[in-house]
C-alpha cells in the first residue's frame, strides 16, 4: 500500500493515469502524487511537478534530460516512461545521473496491433469517409452507387510488409495472416517466429519489400538510424495500390513526402496513429479523405492501459526499493 508523510519517498506521475479502483494508483512504500488529464502541464509546471521525487511515471511526450534529471535532484532513483518508445528520453544523461529507466513493452502490444489493423481496414474500405456520406444525408439522396460505388481494396492474399519485427510487429502479422495475407518483414537479423509455423513469413531487405508490398506497417523505435526511413525515395518505390499504416512514431516518416504522394494518387492511402510534429498535423494532410487519422492512441484500450499503469508501478517500486527492474530500457537502446 502507499503511504503518507513527510520522510515517505515521493512518487510523480505526469499524467492521470487509468487504474481500476479509478483513483490514483497505489505503490508500496510510496506515497504517490498524480497530475491531471489533459492537456497536461507546461514544461516549467513539469519540472517544478518533479522536484524532490524519489520515482518519476513520466509520458511519452515529456522530455527527460539533464534539465529534467537536475529539477528532480539527487533523490530520483527511477524513471519509468509510460509507453514502450523511449524517443523522448536521453538515456546517455540518465545514465550518467546513475538514474535506471524502465519502459512498458508488454502491456501496449495487442492494443497498438489491434490499432494498426483498424487503420488498415478503414484505409482499405474507407470506412471513415463512407460514415462521413451517410451521415450528410447524400445515401438517402445519391443512394451508394452500387455495384461500382465505394469500391476498397481487397486484403486476402495481398502482402503485409512489416518493418520492425518487435513484440508489435508479431502481433500484426498474426493478424494479418488471419486476414489471409502474405507477411514478409524487415529486420536486423532473422526472427525464426516471423518464418515458421502461422505466419510463414519472410525476411527482406526494406527496399526489396517496399517494391513488393500491399500494406506497409511501421513497428521500429525512433532513433536517428530510422529518422525517416520511409523518406521521398522509398515511397516512391511503393505500388499505386499501396497503403502506409504507422502506429510507431511519426517522425520514421518523412511526412511531406507522404502527403504528396497521397495527394498525388501515387499510393492508395494511409492509415496513422502519429505524426511527425505532433499534436500538430498539417492541413494538407487533415483535408485527404484517403488518410484516416487518429490521435496518437495505438495503446488505448481499457484493459491495456491498466494493465501499463501496473508494470509502470511495480517498475517504481522496484526503482525506488533499489531493486531490479521489471521492465529496464534494453541495452541495445542505450547505444542508438
Amino acid at each position: 500500500m502507499s503511504v503518507s508523510g513527510e520522510g515517505v519517498p515521493l512518487v510523480v506521475i505526469t499524467r492521470a493515469v487509468p487504474t481500476e479502483s479509478g483513483g490514483a494508483p497505489e505503490i508500496d512504500g510510496c506515497r504517490v502524487r498524480m497530475a491531471a488529464a489533459e492537456p497536461g502541464m507546461t514544461r516549467a509546471e513539469l519540472l517544478a511537478s518533479i522536484r524532490g521525487a524519489a520515482g518519476v511515471v513520466s509520458m511519452f511526450n515529456d522530455r527527460v534530460d539533464a534539465e529534467f534529471l537536475a529539477a528532480a535532484g539527487p533523490g530520483l532513483k527511477v524513471v519509468c516512461n509510460y509507453a514502450v518508445g523511449v524517443d523522448n528520453i536521453d538515456l546517455p544523461a540518465c545514465r550518467r545521473a546513475g538514474v535506471p529507466v524502465a519502459h512498458l513493452p508488454d502491456a501496449v502490444t495487442e492494443g497498438t496491433a489491434n490499432m494498426a489493423m483498424g487503420l488498415l481496414l478503414c484505409v482499405a474500405r474507407r470506412l471513415p469517409a463512407g460514415d462521413a456520406y451517410v451521415r450528410s444525408g447524400a445515401f438517402a439522396s445519391k443512394g451508394n452507387g452500387f455495384p461500382i460505388g465505394w469500391m476498397g481494396m481487397h486484403l486476402a492474399g495481398q502482402t503485409m510488409l512489416i518493418v520492425g519485427a518487435g513484440r508489435i510487429g508479431l502481433a500484426v502479422a498474426r493478424r494479418a495472416r488471419a486476414f489471409g495475407m502474405r507477411v514478409r518483414y524487415v529486420a536486423r537479423s532473422a526472427h525464426r517466429e516471423f518464418e515458421g509455423g502461422e505466419i510463414s513469413g519472410q525476411r527482406v531487405e526494406l527496399d526489396a519489400g517496399l517494391a513488393e508490398a500491399d500494406v506497409v506497417s511501421l513497428h521500429v523505435p525512433l532513433t536517428a538510424q530510422t529518422r525517416h526511413l520511409l523518406d521521398r525515395r522509398r515511397i516512391g518505390l511503393l505500388k499505386p495500390t499501396a497503403i502506409v499504416i504507422n502506429t510507431a512514431r511519426g517522425a520514421v516518416v518523412e511526412e511531406a513526402a507522404l502527403i504528396e504522394a497521397l495527394e498525388a494518387g501515387r499510393i492508395w492511402g494511409a492509415g496513422l496513429d502519429v505524426f511527425e510534429h505532433e499534436p500538430e498535423v498539417p492541413a494538407r494532410l487533415r483535408a485527404l479523405d484517403n488518410v484516416v487519422l487518429s490521435p496518437h492512441v495505438g495503446s488505448s484500450e481499457r484493459y491495456w492501459r491498466i494493465r501499463m499503469t501496473e508494470l509502470a508501478c511495480a517498475n517504481v517500486a522496484a526503482g525506488v526499493a533499489g531493486r531490479p527492474l521489471v521492465s529496464p530500457v534494453p541495452e541495445w537502446m542505450y547505444a542508438v
